[in-house]
């Protein structure tokens, strides 16, 4: 696999439309460092490690949802690993005028945007959620 988050991503669009409550995802630590983001933000419910019938770790991701529809309207990746985006704290973009989030891998960790511009460091906007 070549871009394991953008797989990830892709498989909570895919649960989304088909009106899941939860999907599996192979686990890595910065798939979890994103999960955490988007759980800090309101996103999904939350996540769970485990195991599949192989014995590898998953990630088991509960998918929120409001009215029937789902809290997830939009999910993009930005950086993709032909094209890398690196951008400096000032520079980060505000999703639909500051409503979404986007996703940013700095030194100091995985982030959310508003969080990379107080705390005044730039790097790679991996995804916006909306």
């Amino acid at each position: 696999m070549n871009d394991p988050i953008g797989d990830m991503l892709t498989r909570i669009r895919n649960a989304h439309m088909r009106g899941k409550s939860t999907v599996s995802t192979p686990a890595s630590k910065l798939r979890g460092w994103v999960l955490d983001v988007l759980a800090d933000e309101g996103y999904i419910r939350g996540y769970e490690k485990g195991t599949d019938e192989r014995g590898h770790a998953t990630l088991e991701i509960s998918l929120k949802y409001y009215d029937g529809a789902p809290v997830i309207r939009e999910l993009k990746r930005v950086s993709k690993p032909g094209r890398r985006v690196y951008m400096g704290s000032k520079d980060i973009p505000q999703v639909r005028q500051g409503l979404g989030v986007s996703i940013v891998s700095t030194p100091k960790g995985v982030m959310s945007d508003a969080n990379a511009r107080n705390q005044n460091v730039g790097g790679e906007v991996l995804c916006t959620v909306f």
